[in-house]
């Protein structure tokens, strides 16, 4: 474990595009380990959900029930935003409320990622998170949250923007 990660030990999400797939790719890029629950049969706007990402294959429910399960599954949720909350991201925070899970929102797009990197890094060590849920918009519905979700984890771990630039 990167000792900057603080005590992360692993993250996990649904594996969509956007906000969900960066937290994936950071935990990869930061050798943190990584998985969650996706919808059976991978899937995610952009097809399948590629074998890289170490997710599991939830039986039933779709989307809703993988939301639930790795907001269940997490000691908190991240949720990284641009914008007015909606769609999955909101039943995210519902799910967070209802389960008694701790959890931030940030709203990255446009936003000076060292402050909002500080802010969850403060979080994460407050709340003791071990495992991290980290969700948000797909990437169609906000335009670069993939890439603002990648900037603000890197952030976190005080990595320099290019070593996090993954496009």
């Amino acid at each position: 474990m990167n000792q900057q990660a603080g005590i992360i030990q692993r993250i996990v999400s649904g594996g969509q595009t956007g906000a969900d797939r960066a937290g994936l790719d950071w935990a990869i890029l930061e050798h943190i380990a990584h998985g969650g629950w996706c919808p059976l049969g991978r899937i995610a706007e952009d097809g399948l959900i590629s074998s890289r990402y170490e997710l599991e294959e939830l039986p039933t429910g779709g989307y809703r029930a993988r939301t639930r399960q790795n907001v269940f599954e997490s000691d908190g949720t991240l949720i990284v935003n641009g914008g007015e909350l909606g769609g999955g991201t909101l039943q995210t925070l519902c799910f967070a409320e209802q389960l008694g899970k701790p959890y931030l929102v940030i709203q990255a797009l446009g936003a000076k990622r060292y402050v909002q990197a500080e802010q969850v890094y403060q979080w994460l060590h407050q709340q003791g998170i071990r495992t991290l849920n980290i969700a948000g918009p797909r990437e169609s519905k906000r335009p670069g949250i993939y890439r603002a979700t990648l900037n603000l984890l890197c952030g976190v771990l005080g990595s320099p923007i290019t070593s996090c630039d993954t496009s």
